[in-house]
């Protein structure tokens, strides 16, 4: 009877063992993979540059009066522009620290902490409320406590978890930055192409056909130029929509990342990603 029981209980053990070996070790691979595209995604950084150089662009066509008022303009938007792309720098080396605590080895990005930089500026003109920068700062401390411990010791969740709160509000912050980045160019594309809606119409003399001809070829241009410049606006909200969803959905789910349909889902999104950073690569 006992010879009979230990032969039962080690076909029990044998057959748990095989079991756990198939199962094989737990794979965070699809994180990685959503941490990596949206650290890639890009066109965020161009487009706050664009934003920046506004007043070089629109210079030629203003009048002396509107000139005025756009050079205080331009110094507004030099002035916050550091703290816009801050934003970004910091959200991307949180994507790239998330992706590399699904791995097994250490980590050494000491010398991205100085990417950092020493925070917000409360400034009323950049549109970035207390709320972002309180966020900023929640972030950054938790990246340098990460990332200067040198090693593996805070496990993907736990840094998902202390994270998406502050993760959650600068991706606003971007996306709203990056529709005022639309509203800025809407009005340059209407203050450069409107001076030709208006003059070429009233430039009837035969004289002056050479001119229009050029005229309209450049309009021609600058046409393209800001239809394509929409197209990326388009994108990077897309893209920025899609890592805030990505997040939230690993915080919703934090003890269920190996999941199927987790996995599959971040899968999606990560794939999304890498589809909206080639486009904007692309155009």
């Amino acid at each position: 009877m006992l010879h009979r029981l230990a032969i039962h209980l080690g076909l029990a053990a044998s057959l748990l063992l095989a079991g756990c070996a198939t199962t094989g070790p737990v794979s965070l691979q699809e994180v990685r993979e959503f941490a990596d595209a949206s650290a890639r995604l890009g066109g965020y950084s161009e487009l706050a540059r664009r934003y920046r150089d506004t007043y070089e662009r629109e210079q030629p066509y203003l009048s002396p009066a509107a000139d005025k008022l756009a050079r205080e303009n331009d110094a507004r938007r030099r002035a916050v522009f550091d703290d816009f792309v801050a934003i970004q720098k910091t959200l991307v080396l949180y994507m790239q620290t998330l992706s590399l605590l699904t791995g097994d080895g250490r980590y050494d990005l000491s010398e991205r902490i100085d990417d950092l930089g020493n925070g917000l500026k409360a400034n009323t003109d950049s549109g970035l409320q207390q709320r972002h920068i309180a966020a900023y700062t929640g972030l950054t401390r938790l990246l340098t406590r990460v990332i200067a411990s040198g090693y593996q010791n805070r496990s993907v969740e736990t840094m998902v978890r202390d994270g998406d709160g502050d993760v959650q509000v600068l991706l606003d912050a971007m996306i709203s930055l990056t529709r005022l980045y639309y509203k800025t160019n809407e009005n340059e594309k209407k203050t450069v192409l409107g001076i030709f809606d208006v003059e070429i119409p009233f430039s009837t003399r035969s004289a002056d056909r050479m001119l229009v001809t050029l005229a309209k070829v450049h309009y021609l241009n600058k046409s393209t130029e800001y239809r394509l410049i929409d197209r990326r606006y388009e994108l990077a909200l897309q893209g920025l929509t899609k890592v805030a969803l990505g997040h939230q959905k690993m915080r919703e789910h934090l003890n269920k990342l190996t999941n199927d349909d987790i996995r599959r889902l971040l899968a999606s999104y990560g794939r999304d990603l890498r589809t909206i950073r080639d486009k904007l690569s692309g155009d």
